[in-house]
């Protein structure tokens, strides 16, 4: 009787690239697998969730259908689909790494505020009251919640228990059967060797040929800031989605506002699509940009401005990873086994991050993922194109 052919061991030695909230969620579910667990090598050039990850407004939406513009996450049931799973998962992180204390996890309501145009005086001297604003709910606290991006995506990397090494990924070695081997590392000899390699590198994975070659990944630059009113107890957990026309016919701004329990207000907008720098760290905002920010800031409220007391804690600004036909690339490199993509997720990372991490995880460990169907988002889509 012939042998009974052996399963595959899993991979033991994994090695995420980008420490980012894709790569960080990646890492925690790697760890925190039900029957084979495993604790990754993360590789950073800069630090964990020193992009957009740290930067972003971190809110979170389960689905667009009921609550939301289909406009915001796209109509596609498997962006809707991935968006539901993702905003469950996040609850659970939520209850078990403490998200409240952690990283601000809370439910929110979620409103759409149209700002009346000129250079009057702040629509409302102190915060938004949605029944006298005549704001328009988009989402309730079921629907809808929030997270501090950089101190969520920093816990759950910790709590994965991986390694960082910073270094700047230089390519994926491939061996000639067409298995990953490793990654060679910008400045160093020799290759980190490695029996899984994903790349969350975000816009910056566009560096990389085996990438490039396949298809675009390209920046968005977005500006926000961040402001400390004087008074932050009086701010309500209100994220607001703003229409501001500062004259007729000219253009329409649309920014969005969130406050955090931290007693920090955030602000983003102002979006452009812009090449990505090498460095993350040398990003910086566009003076006209954070101003208008500014301006439609004090615009909102008395309480944001600063000759009103208002503190600036922040003004900077990010790049996001966006796709060509709108949808995250999630899965497996065509034609090299064992090396797997996650990013162009655009504005919606840090929602979209724990399904994505979840499901890369299973797919590593388990051949295939359960969690969500990555078949939409599967690289080799591209292939049909070409």
């Amino acid at each position: 009787m012939a042998a009974a052919a052996s399963t595959p061991a899993p991979p033991r030695r994994v090695i995420v690239c980008g420490g980012g909230v894709i790569g960080a969620c990646t890492a925690y579910f790697l760890s925190t697998h039900g029957t084979t667990p495993t604790v990754p090598t993360v590789l950073e050039k800069c630090a964990p969730a020193c992009a957009a990850s740290g930067k972003a407004g971190g809110f979170l939406a389960a689905d667009w259908r009921g609550y939301l513009p289909a406009s915001w996450c796209g109509s596609t049931p498997s962006l809707s689909a991935l968006m539901r799973v993702s905003f469950a998962l996040h609850r659970r992180l939520a209850s078990t790494l403490d998200g409240a204390a952690a990283y601000g996890f809370r439910p929110i309501h979620a409103l759409s505020v149209s700002l009346p145009s000129g250079d009057d005086d702040p629509m409302v001297q102190n915060w938004v009251d949605p029944t006298a604003s005549g704001a328009e709910v988009l989402g309730a606290p079921d629907a809808t919640a929030q997270v501090h991006p950089g101190l969520f995506t920093k816990a759950v990397l910790a709590a994965s228990g991986a390694g960082v090494v910073i270094g700047e990924v230089e390519r994926v070695v491939v061996r000639e059967d067409g298995r990953v081997a490793g990654v060679a590392v910008k400045g160093r000899a020799g290759v980190m060797e490695a029996d899984a390699v994903v790349l969350a590198l975000g816009p910056w994975s566009a560096r990389l040929d085996m990438i490039r070659e396949l298809f675009v990944v390209y920046g968005q630059k977005a500006h926000s800031v961040v402001l400390r009113p004087p008074e932050p107890d009086t701010i309500t957990p209100h994220a607001l989605f703003l229409r501001y026309q500062p004259e007729p016919g000219g253009r329409v701004f649309k920014p969005e506002v969130y406050p955090r329990p931290n007693g920090e207000v955030y602000m983003c907008g102002m979006s452009k699509d812009e090449e990505v720098p090498d460095d993350p760290a040398a990003i910086v905002g566009e003076a006209e940009s954070i101003a208008m920010l500014r301006k439609i800031a004090g615009k909102l409220s008395g309480k944001l401005r600063t000759e009103e007391g208002a503190e600036v804690v922040a003004e900077q600004a990010c790049y996001l990873p966006c796709t060509t036909d709108g949808l995250p690339v999630i899965g497996e490199m065509p034609g090299v086994k064992g090396c797997y993509v996650a990013t162009g997720h655009d504005c919606w990372g840090i929602l979209n991050a724990p399904a994505t991490g979840a499901a890369i995880a299973e797919l590593i460990l388990d051949g295939r993922a359960e969690t969500v169907d990555l078949a939409p988002f599967s690289p080799e889509r591209f292939l049909k194109k070409k």
